[in-house]
């Protein structure tokens, strides 16, 4: 495992959870720093596992000790002019049909498709079976679908 490709996977998790580019950075840190100081797992072939853990109660550990509201700090890509109406609507459908999801749905989209986490990881990290993911990933992304058609219907 390439440490330097992890990080950046790493820091994307945490700021998706967290918001703040300082706060996940620092928290990207810590994690590799608890990473590197244990020999717990990095001798069993599940250090990505591992890594996403240690950055999933970190973040968990976070949320206990303060309470802050979730801010999105977005910095959309303007479409071109011709396109624009189409690319705002499209771009709002699936804003809304990812908010119709629940944390646990729209961590496992960012795991495998943003962060590209392969899907045995993935098992291993929620402790449920490979087809148990496919599973899930598929009903997400199907619910994701629907929402879209029918916010782009009405």
């Amino acid at each position: 495992m390439n440490l330097e490709e992890q990080y950046d996977r790493i820091f994307k998790y945490l700021y998706f959870h967290l918001h703040d580019r300082h706060l996940a950075e620092d928290m990207t840190q810590e994690a590799f720093l608890r990473f590197l100081g244990s020999r717990t797992y990095r001798d069993e072939n599940r250090q990505l596992q591992y890594l996403y853990t240690i950055a999933r109660n970190l973040c968990s550990q976070y949320y206990r000790e303060k309470t802050i509201s979730y801010r999105l700090d977005e910095k959309e890509d303007i479409p071109a002019a011709d396109g624009f109406e189409n690319a705002l609507i499209q771009r709002l459908s699936l804003q809304n049909a990812l908010e119709s999801l629940s944390s646990e749905e729209k961590e496992l989209l960012f795991l495998r498709y943003v962060n590209d986490v392969p899907v045995p990881v993935i098992s291993r990290l929620y402790q449920i079976s490979r087809f148990a993911v496919y599973r899930k990933l598929k009903s997400i992304l199907q619910k994701v679908r629907v929402e879209m058609e029918a916010d782009q219907n009405e």
